[in-house]
């Protein structure tokens, strides 16, 4: 058996982002999430005859939104196809999508991995209509649930440029992160807004032609992406490695067993015939909309890591960790324009003890804290009103509540007493007190001191 070190893997992915509308793509029914089911259909997304599709403005706006902050060209002009194909979820028999005229091509994404800073290309971006759910174990039965049917998506499709599942994790964190930053998807894998297919294949070292591919569908983790894929890679080695061949195949991933199993054999493009779309005009983008687009693009988490670390000083893991989630990096930006603290130490309360207790879901996020009394409580430790100690002892005390730091301190009576003299009378009060541990302190026993210092911080209260 030949060595796996003999083999290449291969892995490109194609991953499919709910865009964040209202509606449906072609036509008004709601998109919301965990609604019971089939209560937001309609004669279009039912597929009933004569039910005609009209296109969502918004999600187009997204979608060009989306391909632009991955350095894609965007089309003037895109087609929209009907990909024929039957399954219990698409009650038209087929899928509204784009097929040789897409949305956008040509773009990259930049990622860290083992092999240092790597681009990787991405093939296409396009739009189409999401399927419905099918359910099984519902009893004995298997049911639908076409509340998803028709909800707008992008289907970003990367070239075969990633040599690793590392590689392919990293770069679906990456990818998340961008249209999460852009306000084009909520990035929850749980809920499936934000899902991958990877196909994988293996080739000799040295040799160009691309092996035989495998489908990955359906796996709602990055941890189990990874996993799935190392999985494949390696079934394929072993394969291959004692002269067998397979076909190319849709496969799933069993998390519990760390296998892959078959679900079909792979359908070519020319299986699912796919033919313009009567119903539908050529979508046509003018460059007006395209450059307002770019305009409006936000400044990207790639940008913003590497000018908090070249600009504000952090490190690149407080970078990565303040730049995790678009409100996260909202918040701290917030509070480093209130206060005159350095970004260090702003950015050492934010990760210490703010994201301790956030809440993150989608696109929103609750703090403990505002920014507001965040950037109050740093400004009181930096004037040297209350001590570093005592700023988390007014942390804890404000977080879940509206108070004020200021005011916090100020009725328990916090403040860091700066009279000499003040001091002096309670330092003497406290010696005093203590006359044994002072003539044993006098006599040599200088450890003492430590006490005397708790003793008169008990007096000032800290």
């Amino acid at each position: 058996m030949a060595p796996q070190s003999e083999y290449e893997p291969v892995i490109g992915l194609e991953v499919h982002a709910q865009l964040l509308t209202r509606t449906k793509l072609f036509c008004g029914c709601e998109t919301s999430f965990g609604d019971p089911p089939n209560t937001h259909t309609c004669p279009v997304c039912l597929g009933l005859p004569g039910a005609l599709p009209v296109l969502n403005a918004h999600a187009v706006r997204l979608a060009t939104r989306a391909a632009l902050a991955l350095g894609c060209t965007v089309q003037r002009e895109s087609i929209f196809s009907r990909k024929n194909y039957f399954y219990p979820d698409l009650p038209k028999g087929y899928q509204i999508s784009q097929y040789d005229k897409p949305l956008a091509l040509h773009g990259e994404l930049l990622i860290e991995s083992a092999r240092g800073r790597v681009r990787i290309g991405v093939l296409r971006v396009h739009m189409e209509e999401d399927a419905g759910k099918n359910l099984h174990g519902m009893g004995s039965e298997s049911v639908v649930d076409l509340n998803r049917a028709g909800t707008p998506l992008v289907e970003i499709v990367g070239d075969p440029d990633l040599r690793s599942a590392a590689e392919a994790g990293e770069y679906l964190r990456r990818l998340r992160d961008i249209l999460m930053f852009v306000g084009v998807n909520d990035g929850n894998l749980e809920q499936g807004s934000f899902r991958c297919d990877a196909n994988v294949s293996v080739r000799r070292v040295g040799t160009e032609k691309l092996g035989t591919r495998a489908e990955l569908k359906n796996i709602n983790s990055f941890r189990f992406v990874e996993e799935a894929i190392d999985v494949e890679i390696r079934r394929q080695i072993a394969i291959l490695s004692t002269g067998g061949t397979f076909h190319q195949q849709t496969r799933g991933y069993n998390s519990d067993k760390k296998e892959t199993y078959l679900l079909r054999d792979k359908a070519s493009e020319a299986d699912y015939r796919y033919f313009p779309e009567p119903d539908l005009p050529p979508l046509v983008i003018d460059e007006a909309a395209i450059s307002e687009a770019k305009r409006e693009l936000p400044e990207l988490p790639e940008a913003k890591r590497e000018r908090y670390v070249t600009a504000l000083g952090l490190t690149p893991y407080a970078a990565g960790v303040l730049t995790g989630h678009p409100e996260v990096a909202r918040f701290f930006e917030h509070t480093l324009a209130l206060c005159n603290n350095d970004a260090v130490k702003v950015a050492n309360l934010v990760q210490g003890e703010v994201l301790r207790d956030a809440r993150l879901s989608g696109l929103s996020a609750t703090f403990p804290v505002s920014p507001e009394q965040l950037a109050g409580l740093l400004q009181l430790t930096t004037d040297g009103t209350i001590s570093g100690k005592q700023a988390k002892e007014v942390y804890a005390a404000m977080a879940g509540t509206a108070d004020l730091p200021a005011e916090i301190v100020k009725n328990r009576g916090m403040a860091v007493i700066r009279d000499e003299g003040a001091l002096e009378t309670i330092a003497r009060g406290v010696i005093a007190k203590n006359e044994k541990q002072a003539a044993s302190y006098r006599a040599g026993k200088t450890a003492l001191l430590g006490y005397f210092v708790g003793q008169v911080m008990k007096e000032t209260k800290g």
